[in-house]
């Protein structure tokens, strides 16, 4: 139990992928997580079979992570039930396929709010407590897109995962002093069924060709490395933008 009676805010959380993977593997090392998801009813629906799987509480809460007004509440409301906040993992992000050259400003604005300005809000509305508490976890999904960018569509998405990474070694930077841990994970293509929405079948078999490993990530694999950078074995991390993509992408 590397997490017992910690408090632990999972954005995106309740969806098919990474978020939820990561919530149940916080549930399962003693967190108390708080649900926060877009959805109307799944968040509710995860945080009741949590609490009939582990027999404690959760909270699950509908919270547009892109809305200062809707995040504020959330953090208030998860110091107001647990008086605290040990973790938060910053996880909603999107993505929309079209070239730079005949992008939307409306699709621009949408994938670099989903995915920067969520972390943005979030990161913000938590740190005045980890701060007086003098001790905090954050960690934020970037991408390898990040640093290799794409010729698929993706220059918004691209650009808002490298400044996830700018973002985190920054905010990482002022507040240790704080006690306050802050890194950011970069995957390479993790599968879930909602991504066969925006890529091609060719897609998926092309990266299980290239990566050393065989294959594509799966949820599970970032949500170990997430239990990794939140738990004490990681004390001595912060700042930094791991990657985790099979060897498709080797960082130096």
């Amino acid at each position: 139990m590397k997490l017992k009676d910690q408090v632990a805010i999972v954005t995106a959380a309740a969806g098919a992928g990474i978020g939820q993977a990561i919530t149940r593997h916080l549930a399962s090392e003693g967190a108390h997580v708080v649900i926060s998801d877009a959805h109307a009813k799944r968040p509710l629906e995860l945080a009741q079979e949590l609490g009939k799987e582990y027999g404690r509480e959760f909270l699950g809460l509908q919270v547009d992570a892109t809305n200062k007004e809707q995040v504020d509440k959330l953090i208030q409301t998860t110091v107001d039930k647990y008086g605290r906040i040990d973790i938060l993992i910053n996880n909603a992000g999107i993505n929309k396929l079209e070239p730079a050259w005949e992008m939307s400003a409306e699709t621009w604005d949408f994938v670099i709010r989903t995915n920067l300005y969520s972390t943005f809000y979030n990161t913000r509305a938590v740190l005045p407590h980890m701060i007086k508490q003098k001790s905090g976890k954050i960690v934020s999904l970037a991408s390898v897109a990040g640093w290799i960018g794409s010729s698929d569509g993706e220059a918004h998405y691209c650009a808002a995962k490298a400044a996830v990474m700018g973002y985190t070694r920054a905010v990482a930077a002022e507040v240790g002093k704080h006690g306050v841990r802050v890194n950011a994970i970069a995957p390479g293509l993790i599968y879930n069924e909602f991504l066969r929405r925006i890529y091609p079948d060719e897609v998926f078999r092309s990266v299980e060709k290239r990566t050393p490993l065989g294959r594509v990530g799966q949820p599970q694999d970032i949500a170990n490395l997430a239990l990794y950078l939140v738990s004490d074995e990681s004390s001595f991390i912060t700042g930094e933008v791991m990657c985790c993509s099979g060897g498709l992408y080797v960082h130096a």
